[in-house]
């Protein structure tokens, strides 16, 4: 039998949503464990995050059914129309923001708390798709480069406005399905480069920094001597990319530490690197905090004291007590990792990979590019999240507050990764129809 023919039921990839239900599920119990103190505290207990996390499951798989039963094409037809609307909800934060733990990203309805930046990104997921995918699109042409990261730009600085910076540094997981689509590997190899001459920054002496940026563009020079003679722009290009590479270790880097970073970001990025902040980059009357990395540290200790096969269910002490700030959402790996030791770590990543890797497999067997690239966006932001943080539990990455996607606790950010995973369900059980 054709696949046009089957049920709607058949075409559905279950083992898809099997993952999704099991790493929320394993959540649920995440959030619970991470407030529970005694056996004195009752499961069924409307105000506790994880009763309020089921809740939200619960909107998020009848939301899901609703996706389920509509038309595939409707989300091609309205992917221009909802990633404005994604631009107005945005918007309306710097009128109607309420303030949480710094950031002005939140819009209050009552007791319903709703962040826009996060339903956003399915939004640009969806524009970016159906941009990529038109056949006008010529993605081999600068003017179409530019647009397609202005799309995903656009929510970036506006979520950066709103002082959430973390949740704005996602949106550049979606450059990871453009290089799917033929964006050039210089770019890739280029924004490596940016990142290494930052670190250089913050790590090098001025000095022996220009030494070095010297010395790597004179063994270009050498390297591509023989195009340099053909094609005198070659030469241009390489002392312009040293005449930058000087300025922005020496001018940039230093201005956005002092002028436009947070100081608390700053702390932890050398907190990150295990140093002190350099006396250039602290504020005026304001001294660098000495337990700046006190939430990786207490994790560190949570997530080694689990051992190989952990302390058990409700036993991590870590969890317990509540030594690890934010440990049902930015930290709640750590207390996968007290209570199930190295084992239960590796099959909750397992879990992770194993989703990443069936939405990737899903991705390649669409007929329709929308349905392809909707795919890659969809797996590119669950590995970010996933990878950065893990990293940030770790102590591998600076803390930006980026959630463990399903697992951490946040009605919005649930929401949002279950709205992605049934609109990724419904496409590909329609995978037979070229989307126009």
């Amino acid at each position: 039998m054709s696949l046009a023919r089957k049920s709607l039921g058949s075409r559905l990839d279950w083992t898809t949503f099997f993952l999704y239900i099991f790493i929320v599920l394993i959540g649920v119990m995440a959030v619970y464990t991470s407030e529970y103190s005694s056996f004195s505290d009752p499961f069924f207990d409307a105000t506790k995050s994880h009763m309020k996390q089921l809740t939200w499951l619960g909107i998020s798989l009848f939301l899901g059914m609703i996706i389920i039963f509509t038309d595939s094409k409707f989300f091609y037809a309205v992917s221009y129309f909802s990633y404005l609307l994604g631009i107005v909800l945005l918007l309306l934060t710097f009128v109607f923001a309420s303030e949480v733990k710094g950031s002005h990203s939140f819009i209050k309805f009552g007791s319903f708390t709703f962040q826009p930046g996060e339903i956003c990104k399915i939004f640009t997921a969806l524009a970016l798709s159906r941009f990529l995918s038109a056949g006008d699109t010529k993605f081999d042409t600068l003017k179409d480069r530019l647009i397609a990261a202005a799309l995903v730009l656009l929510p970036c600085m506006l979520i950066i406005l709103q002082n959430e910076t973390g949740l704005a540094l996602v949106y550049f997981a979606f450059f990871l399905p453009m290089y799917r689509e033929g964006l050039p590997n210089i770019i890739l190899v280029l924004a490596f480069s940016m990142v290494g001459l930052v670190l250089g920054t913050l790590l090098v002496e001025q000095l022996p920094l220009f030494i070095i940026i010297t010395v790597v563009f004179i063994l270009v020079g050498l390297l591509y001597r023989r195009t340099i003679i053909r094609q005198r722009i070659v030469l241009i290009f390489v002392i312009g990319g040293w005449l930058f590479s000087v300025l922005f270790s020496n001018v940039l880097v230093p201005y956005v530490f002092t002028k436009v970073m947070q100081p608390y970001q700053v702390e932890r990025i050398y907190s990150m690197l295990g140093q002190d902040v350099p006396q250039e980059f602290q504020r005026p009357g304001r001294k660098a905090k000495k337990d700046a990395d006190y939430n990786v540290r207490q994790s560190k200790i949570a997530i080694g004291s689990g051992g190989f096969i952990g302390k058990g269910i409700l036993n991590g002490t870590q969890t317990k007590y509540s030594y690890v700030p934010e440990q049902h959402t930015d930290f709640i790996f750590c207390g996968i990792g007290e209570q199930f030791g190295f084992i239960g770590s590796s099959v909750l990543v397992l879990l992770y990979l194993a989703l990443m890797l069936r939405i990737i497999h899903l991705a390649e067997r669409q007929r329709s590019g929308f349905s392809r690239i909707y795919a890659y966006c969809v797996a590119s932001v669950l590995f970010f999240h996933f990878a950065i943080n893990l990293s940030m539990t770790m102590g591998l990455a600076p803390v930006i507050g980026i959630t463990l996607p399903m697992l951490s606790y946040g009605g919005t950010s649930l929401l949002s990764f279950s709205i992605f995973i049934f609109i990724l369900l419904r496409l590909d059980a329609d995978r037979h129809v070229l989307l126009r």
